[in-house]
């Protein structure tokens, strides 16, 4: 009987000692989980502040400038009056030429190396050089095609500054477009090569069509970075006071048009860079939304 209470009496203090070490476990994670929490909500705010306040900065000085006659008339001599449309067609023409010269080769390139580069040194090497590419800054690739291009030809052109976009767009698509090949189940290859197929048709007509979302997706992130560039085409397209569809001519562009404007001393050069600044601001974040919203419908349609 002394026995039995003993035992009982052990095994009661050892449930509460395991009771209140559970109890202090299950605190510390609380308060870390509240303190991260926390944290984590802080730090977000603290991102967001910075970035409303810079939107609302470019709405505030922006809007003034964006007039009919700001996007249709050219750049301006100091103290006249003009607006920014050779600058827009500059950029749009640079920013299509380049995103139409590289997307082709990051999607060949992408589509090598999710369906044929499993094996062999070819692959590694390529998404290593990729990488390297894709975290260079841009204005070694500006003064890569200053040197191999603008020289070449001894003056600068829209054609220059499209390759250096163009060399901005590849690694870009190549990354995306390889990631979302990889998400196609390989049942779906298997499937059509049971089938018969040959191996371009499964790709052409299989993995890329059902990949084409998050594709489209990587270019639109690759026209939003390559739109707010300015150190490529310092070194290679420049800028032009006039309008001009002369790609073999300096171009203007909206880039160089606000830095320059935004160093003048001349008050109506700072609206219209304000105002060139804020279509660049409203363009990238459009293509943003835009890709977002595509790859949302890609995630819920699988």
């Amino acid at each position: 009987m002394a026995n039995s209470t003993l035992s009982d009496t052990l095994q009661a203090q050892g449930s509460s000692g395991n009771s209140s070490m559970n109890n202090s476990i299950y605190r510390r994670r609380r308060f870390v989980n509240s303190f991260n929490m926390v944290a984590s909500t802080l730090t977000m705010g603290f991102g967001l502040f910075w970035l409303f306040w810079i939107l609302f900065t470019l709405l505030q000085h922006g809007l003034s400038g964006l007039t009919l006659q700001a996007l249709t008339q050219s750049t301006p001599p100091p103290g006249s009056q003009g607006g920014l449309a050779n600058a827009i067609y500059g950029s749009v023409a640079m920013t299509i030429t380049g995103t139409l010269i590289g997307t082709p080769i990051g999607i060949l390139a992408g589509v090598y190396l999710a369906e044929f580069g499993q094996r062999g040194w070819l692959a590694p090497a390529t998404r290593f050089i990729n990488d390297i590419l894709l975290s260079a800054p841009s204005i070694v690739i500006g003064l890569f095609v200053y040197e191999v291009y603008v020289v070449s030809v001894g003056h600068f052109s829209g054609w220059a500054g499209s390759l250096a976009l163009a060399l901005l767009v590849i690694p870009v698509v190549v990354r995306t477009t390889e990631n979302m090949l990889r998400l196609v189940p390989n049942s779906l290859r298997e499937a059509a090569a049971a089938l018969g197929a040959p191996q371009w048709k499964i790709t052409l007509y299989v993995t890329l069509r059902s990949a084409k979302a998050g594709v489209m997706t990587g270019i639109l992130l690759a026209v939003a970075r390559i739109s707010g560039e300015t150190a490529p085409l310092l070194f290679t397209a420049l800028n032009n006071q006039f309008f001009s569809s002369n790609m073999n001519q300096p171009m203007a562009n909206l880039p160089i048009v606000i830095f320059q404007f935004a160093m003048s001393p001349y008050e109506d050069w700072h609206t219209l860079a304000w105002a060139g600044a804020l279509l660049i601001t409203l363009s990238v974040l459009t293509l943003n939304i835009l890709a977002r919203w595509m790859g949302r419908q890609k995630t819920q349609s699988h």
